[in-house]
């Protein structure tokens, strides 16, 4: 995948913008995984990690750096997807001219393809409310208050929506698993 690089001379001192610039080499990695579990494309994700880190460094000094970054970066990303989502729904499609990006994912090194082949294909079965509350809380260990916080929800609800969303993604789990074995 061609993550985005910048390229920026070092300045003497640490403004704002450098701390934000050094986040987003930080948070690359997790910014991508985050949107490609959340359903995007491969060839809109580098468009789509932009996007969150222009949002983050417009309010980068409204940004409360005592808590955890990783919750604001997914609730700025989980809200740039259904954005994004909503736009595509009133586009006419056209065929895909952009082949699909064949590179190793960053959790490809970690675990075998078929295992992340399979959950990403469970995933998209999940629809994308119930999706996001299992994702931050599931995968990237977000306490469910945080998560409910982020995505502007009671923390009822979010404890509804992970029940909800882990038994539909056991279920397709399974159904993709019985599936892969009979071939």
């Amino acid at each position: 995948m061609g993550y985005l690089r910048l390229v920026h001379s070092a300045s003497p001192a640490p403004t704002p913008s450098s701390t934000c610039l050094d986040l987003f080499k930080q948070e690359l990695d997790y910014l991508f995984a985050t949107l490609q579990r959340l359903g995007v494309a491969p060839g809109e994700m580098e468009d789509l990690a932009q996007e969150v880190f222009i949002v983050l460094h417009r309010n980068w000094t409204n940004l409360d750096t005592s808590r955890p970054l990783r919750p604001y970066l997914f609730g700025v990303a989980f809200r740039i997807v259904c954005a994004h989502r909503r736009r595509r729904a009133r586009e006419i499609p056209h065929p895909i001219l952009d082949a699909p990006d064949a590179a190793p994912s960053p959790e490809g090194a970690l675990q075998s393809k078929e295992s992340i082949a399979l959950l990403l294909s469970a995933l998209e079965s999940v629809p994308l409310l119930r999706r996001a509350v299992v994702v931050m809380h599931d995968l990237d260990a977000v306490p469910i208050v945080d998560v409910a916080r982020t995505l502007s929800i009671s923390r009822f609800g979010a404890y509804s929506r992970l029940r909800k969303g882990r038994r539909e993604l056991t279920a397709a789990v399974r159904r993709l698993s019985r599936g892969g074995a009979r071939r």
